[in-house]
């Protein structure tokens, strides 16, 4: 049984796009990439499968359970973290994992210190003192804390250095392992395909990809840079048929090829070449093919959407932190 599924999945406000005809498939223990650019309806789908929206038509199930009809009973099982993060301004990691237990009906307190540990976060400091990277974290080390059975992240590195996306990296890879499933949002190819097993792309509130990493690998450009021995040789070197040429430099000749790269390495042996380099494949360039063609037709998309928002506030019920 998936752990997510969604059968023709819809949502519609009135004349404006929410998401239409979505389906997707996420087995336990996969770490699941939701691409896409601001405003593609990322957290509108997100917001279905938290029964904080209910479909305007097709299904959704969570662990086997109705996504509108059994939402209270999915969230026990469900670690989230919003894209526009809210805090009160006195909150403290470890007053919040006091909270967010009573909520839950659990003592979360030496997990979530172990975790706040990991995260660099100091247990006393109030939010209204710390930086937006440190507040993401909060709400981080609460919706991981009690080791929930799917992990929700909308867009969670917002914020985070480098450092602590590899923390958050290691805690999900391990949740992973033991069987745990995470659903990992972003606007970013290049910052979950180290992370993701496999990954779908939303355009206009309809996935145009759902595949394995291996897979968008195969399709993914890369570029090769051969270097002769004089400008003089680089300028008669015939290409291959099977690669791009994209520029003659000097001695050197640079091609863009897809898939394997042993046909290149093949042609490269019959020719007078000193050095060859063949880069990794630029999935970064294949997602904003879909990226570029998505802003030119919504060139206000991304100044429109409300999956940027982040800060603090005050008058956020507590329950609320259950959720983040």
């Amino acid at each position: 049984m998936s752990v997510i599924a969604t059968q023709h999945l819809t949502k519609s406000y009135g004349g404006r796009r929410g998401v239409d005809d979505v389906n997707l498939r996420v087995s336990a223990g996969e770490i699941f990439g939701f691409l896409g650019p601001n405003g593609a309806g990322k957290s509108t789908t997100i917001r279905l499968l938290l029964g904080f929206l209910k479909a305007s038509s097709g299904s959704a199930t969570v662990m086997g359970h109705d996504c509108w009809a059994d939402s209270a009973r999915i969230k026990r099982h469900v670690g989230y973290v919003a894209g526009d993060v809210r805090l009160y301004s006195w909150l403290t990691v470890r007053k919040a994992l006091q909270i967010v237990g009573e909520i839950r009906g659990m003592d979360l307190y030496d997990a979530g210190m172990r975790l706040a540990e990991r995260f660099r976060l100091e247990p006393d400091l109030p939010v209204h003192k710390m930086s937006r990277g440190n507040r993401q974290k909060v709400a981080l080390v609460t919706a991981l804390a009690h080791r929930p059975k799917l992990v929700v992240l909308d867009e969670p590195t917002s914020g985070l250095d480098p450092l602590m996306q590899d923390t958050l990296g290691d805690c999900l890879r391990e949740l992973a392992t033991a069987g745990h499933t995470v659903f990992f949002s972003s606007h970013s190819l290049g910052e979950v395909e180290s992370l993701c097993d496999r990954v779908a792309i939303v355009r206009d509130g309809q996935i145009v990809v759902d595949e394995s990493l291996t897979r968008l690998k195969d399709r993914a450009p890369r570029t090769a840079v051969a270097t002769f021995e004089s400008a003089t040789v680089a300028d008669t070197v015939v290409a291959p048929d099977f690669a791009t040429v994209q520029s003659r430099s000097k001695n050197e000749l640079r091609v863009q090829l897809t898939g394997s790269s042993v046909k290149l390495t093949q042609w490269a042996a019959s020719q007078p070449i000193m050095d060859l380099s063949i880069g990794q494949p630029n999935l970064e360039y294949l997602f904003r093919q879909y990226y570029d063609s998505d802003q030119r037709a919504h060139p206000s998309a991304e100044n429109g959407s409300t999956e940027d928002a982040a800060g603090i506030e005050e008058h956020v019920p507590i329950s609320e932190l259950e959720k983040s």
